[in-house]
């Protein structure tokens, strides 16, 4: 007898089997959207140096006490020059945003309170100290803690690390995932269909929502129902894959190709407790983790959400799921089979001021309505002892 679990216990056995990716090091440029693995410190100060916010003249602000003044322009400092001459008592220096402060210097007045003097400059107001100067450290203090281990690292992120000198950062390893596809009745667009057969669908779908979450994918698509012919096109390429998935045959029919294949090969197959998705499989073949789902396209992706993504993004080093979930009300009655969690694709609206949205099902419950899901925003969930909801009952809603 098939053993039949619930979805949570489900996700925590992917999740367990999935484990932790690698910690690797990688280029800036190649690190964006990826997990920091590690704490990074600052090994030098943000603003490295005392510099000028504005384009205008280095002064003492006691020397403008009596503004307007006119005072001699002793120097000229742009953006990157390092042999900065100290400022002398009644006179200014020429400085550019981002040029140092020269010793002796508290305060920059902008161009536009000047009459832009070189040799002299007319200057029209007073200042004081610290006007439009960036202290040294007053951004980030060399030693502290730049970027926090578990950051996703985004444009923001790289930026700040380029700014404190590093070239490259410890993140963790992108998932190498092989997705295969099976059944003798799929074909690969363009090809032309003959009567009994469907374009395949569940390769793209699983490759896109892979690479979205940064995977590395590889695909192999339409493996025939042929046992023998699985294991030689797939057992081959398990040698650089960190996860191997799935689709079709793993149901209770007599051409169940990836069932018939992986049992007492270290794959177990299951019944899980959701509508739809129900049979499901996962274990390891030679040492590589393997998860194994439904065939039908909605089937497919009601389970990457309900668990493969969780358990993809903790292995990578994510700190929660990634969607989130809310709570609706309905605007129309739904049922659902006793004893299983059902997901029902959904639009759900949150008006201005309201604080709970409405959702209502796009299609029906069935696992072929793919269309369906391209109208939807988010998944409605209803618990495993729930058979009835009615209109105007709050449920909850995963929103994609």
């Amino acid at each position: 007898m098939v053993q039949v679990i619930s979805v949570d216990a489900y996700r925590e056995i992917v999740t367990d089997l999935l484990g932790h990716a690698p910690v690797t090091t990688v280029p800036l440029a190649e690190a964006a959207g990826l997990v920091l693995a590690r704490d990074v410190f600052a090994g030098v100060a943000l603003p490295p140096f005392d510099n000028s916010a504005m384009d205008g003249y280095a002064v003492r602000a006691a020397d403008l006490a009596g503004a307007p003044v006119t005072l001699p322009v002793a120097d000229d400092i742009p953006a990157g020059r390092v042999d900065i001459k100290p400022l002398a008592p009644g006179t200014v220096h020429r400085i550019m945003t981002g040029a140092p402060m020269p010793p002796g210097a508290d305060a920059v007045v902008m161009v536009e309170h000047t009459d832009g003097g070189t040799a002299d400059v007319r200057i029209d107001r007073a200042a004081t100290a610290n006007d439009h100067v960036r202290r040294t450290g007053e951004d980030v203090e060399k030693g502290s803690l730049a970027l926090h281990a578990g950051t996703v690292l985004g444009h923001a992120q790289l930026g700040l690390a380029a700014a404190i000198g590093l070239a490259e950062l410890p993140v963790y390893q992108p998932l190498s995932v092989l997705v295969v596809s099976t059944g003798t009745e799929l074909v690969t667009a363009p090809d032309p269909l003959r009567h009994g057969q469907i374009y395949e669908s569940n390769s793209v779908m699983l490759a896109a929502a892979l690479r979205e979450l940064g995977c590395r994918v590889e695909v192999v698509r339409s493996v025939v129902d042929d046992v023998e012919e699985f294991r030689g096109i797939v057992e081959p390429k398990l040698a650089g894959a960190d996860l191997l998935v799935t689709s079709g045959g793993v149901s209770a029919g007599a051409y169940e190709v990836v069932k018939d294949a992986l049992t007492a090969r270290g794959v177990e197959f299951r019944k899980i407790a959701m509508q739809p998705g129900g049979p499901q499989g996962n274990g390891r073949w030679n040492g590589v983790p393997v998860v194994t789902l439904p065939g039908n396209p909605v089937s497919v992706l009601v389970s990457f959400e309900a668990f493969l993504r969780p358990a993809l993004r903790t292995a990578m080093g994510h700190s929660g799921p990634g969607r989130r979930h809310v709570r609706a009300r309905l605007t129309e009655d739904l049922s659902s089979p006793p004893g299983r969690r059902q997901y029902r694709r959904g639009f759900y609206l949150q008006a201005e001021g309201e604080v709970t949205g409405v959702v209502g099902p796009r299609g029906g419950p069935g696992s072929h309505l793919l269309a369906a899901f391209t109208q939807a925003n988010c998944l409605i969930v209803l618990p495993e002892d729930v058979s009835e909801a009615a209109e105007g009952d709050e449920v909850d809603v995963l929103l994609l």
